[in-house]
């Protein structure tokens, strides 16, 4: 029978997040011992650049990232680079340790007291699982979770002292979509209104970009022939800026940009 690490690992191996960012400390170290020779580990001196390391990772392979951080102070360390994750969608699996089920009721050193409390609001999905066996299935979840749109950070909470617990029933993987579609119906009224507006524009923002529209944003400002605004305050452009229908950056105020004005 396998153990919880090797189930855990069997799974990530399966999902493809054979990377894994992160800065670890001594919560961390069971998890990682015996490391699987097919997976890198990105070592950060702490633990916010191993969570922007894995934005831009996420972001520039367009797929999940594994990020395994050290418990309660280290989440605080990276907790900025949470959020920019999150505003970014990028799909991060964060796991930090925790310590050992039997010593969570006397609250010792380097116990998370409110381990899913601390990287809210900036995760879409925080766990700690109730049992060591759910550990692996609480990571197929987890990826789930991270790469459904809109896309975004997930966390996982993992007592140190599950990973050597035997695993009975591993998690099925399954199959899931990351793509949305668009609802013909609803489409119809947007359609009119461009096709009948005499002075239409786009404002356009990185998840264009993101989920696979860049060219598709081309060929509609083409037609259209109309100016097309990068939305303000954006990670990354979701239309070409050397392109002649781009106007620039809109500015962060709404009244600027009324009727009315």
């Amino acid at each position: 029978m396998k153990t919880v690490q090797e189930a855990f690992f069997d799974v990530a191996r399966k999902l493809k997040l054979t990377t894994i960012f992160g800065n670890p400390g001594s919560t961390e170290e069971t998890l990682l011992k015996n490391f699987p020779s097919d997976f890198r580990y990105v070592l950060a001196l702490q633990e916010a650049p191993a969570v922007a390391m894995a934005d831009a990772y996420a972001q520039a392979t367009g797929e999940a990232v594994l990020v395994n951080l050290h418990t309660a102070a280290g989440m605080g360390n990276a907790l900025g680079n949470i959020e920019s994750a999150w505003y970014n969608r990028a799909p991060l699996i964060i796991t930090a340790g925790q310590q050992t089920r039997e010593m969570l009721l006397i609250e010792p050193y380097l116990t998370n007291v409110q381990p899913l409390e601390i990287p809210k609001p900036f995760v879409k999905w925080a766990y700690e699982p109730a049992r060591a066996e759910d550990v692996p299935a609480a990571l197929m979840r987890a990826y789930a979770m991270a790469v459904q749109p809109p896309a975004g950070p997930v966390f996982l909470s993992i007592p140190m002292d599950d990973v050597d617990k035997p695993c009975p029933h591993p998690p099925q993987i399954r199959t899931l979509s990351r793509r949305l579609g668009a609802d013909p119906q609803n489409l119809a009224s947007v359609i009119e209104a461009l096709s009948s507006a005499r002075s239409p524009a786009l404002v356009i923002g990185g998840a264009v970009d993101q989920s696979g529209g860049w060219d598709d944003a081309v060929r509609l400002a083409e037609k259209l022939r109309c100016e097309v605004w990068a939305a303000p305050a954006e990670g990354r452009p979701g239309f070409p800026e050397t392109h002649r229908l781009y106007q620039g950056m809109l500015i962060p105020a709404r009244s600027a940009h009324s009727g009315n004005n």
